[in-house]
């Protein structure tokens, strides 16, 4: 590849600061604010950043498209980012009509129910399902190589893209946390891309990573603007789409993990529990005493950590299970 990736990774970073200083004020006209619940006096601040990250991701996205298309006249990959893209926007979009219905105590955005949050990102499966984008050749334990087929653009494909989706979204709550952790395993997903020569995958990583980090700028503790569900829908669904398209699997489900042990955390509260806690004398504390129903209340649990430990710790531990991508 040419200097062409990262000059389109430049124009995303550049593009998503701008946009997020825009959106901050955008949003705040039209009271799309939530309070920040880990501060306090919890001070309302705008959600939704992943309108701000999309538009840093399309822009970039298009200028690389663009010019393999009218200068290099390469197009060997272009519908598979474009397919990549448009699951993304439309998992973007889902997370972005979750933000968009506040509560009245401005507690958190309730607009979905449980139930309809996976049958609304399903449908950002198909247009990675019509292009048959990946690899229908799997190594499964015991078995081996076998090449499923259909099986993987009809059956794995969409559970790939919804489950993703969702698991991100169950960790969240802390300023940066989110955003930080995706900017890890989006940056080591893509470098084992590269390694292992996926360009559409290197692409897309290498984008959304240079969106994250221009975004990261006002997300970071103390934040100007909270990420929402349509940056977690879209942070699960870049995931996703790295996967399929570079053909790492199991990279993408090694990196996962602390996602997947939240899932299990969250399962024991039926879903009820928040990761977040509350503010006192500068530390985070939980509302569950010593029960565990999320990661970060390893942390709150204590009432030892501020706000920025707590997020500089989970993206710590997302660092170490990234590295398990090249061990395991």
């Amino acid at each position: 590849m040419t200097y062409l990736p990262f000059l389109a990774a430049m124009i995303a970073l550049i593009v998503t600061y701008i946009a997020t200083n825009w959106l901050i004020r955008y949003l705040r006209r039209i009271n799309l604010v939530v309070k920040d619940m880990n501060k306090k006096n919890t001070p309302l601040i705008p959600i939704s950043g992943g309108l701000a990250v999309i538009s840093g991701i399309f822009v970039g996205l298009m200028f690389y498209i663009f010019f393999q298309t009218f200068y290099y006249k390469y197009t060997n990959t272009l519908i598979y980012l474009l397919a990549g893209f448009i699951s993304i926007l439309m998992i973007t979009f889902v997370g972005f009509v979750d933000d968009i219905i506040i509560r009245k105590s401005k507690d958190k955005s309730s607009g979905l129910k449980q139930w309809q949050k996976p049958l609304l990102t399903l449908s950002a499966a198909v247009p990675l399902m019509v292009v048959n984008a990946g690899v229908t050749t799997m190594v499964f334990p015991f078995i081996g190589r076998l090449d499923i087929g259909l099986i993987y653009p009809l059956i794995f494909i969409p559970i790939g893209v919804v489950g993703a989706a969702n698991m991100v979204n169950m960790l969240a709550g802390f300023n940066g946390m989110e955003v930080g952790m995706g900017i890890v395993y989006t940056m080591m997903l893509g470098l084992y891309a590269f390694v292992n020569n996926r360009e559409a995958a290197v692409i897309v990583s290498l984008i959304t990573l240079a969106a994250l980090i221009a975004f990261y700028l006002y997300n970071k503790y103390p934040a100007k603007i909270l990420p929402g569900d349509s940056l977690t829908y879209l942070l699960g669904g870049v995931i996703a789409v790295i996967a399929i398209l570079g053909n790492i699997e199991k990279a993408a489900i090694i990196a996962s993990i602390p996602f997947f042990i939240e899932f299990l955390l969250k399962l024991r509260s039926k879903f009820k529990a928040n990761s977040y806690g509350y503010y006192k004398n500068g530390k985070i504390h939980s509302y569950y005493n010593s029960k565990i129903y999320s990661i970060p209340h390893l942390f709150t649990k204590t009432g030892r950590y501020t706000e920025k430990q707590i997020t500089g710790f989970m993206i710590v531990i997302e660092f170490f299970f990234c590295l398990l991508i090249w061990v395991i």
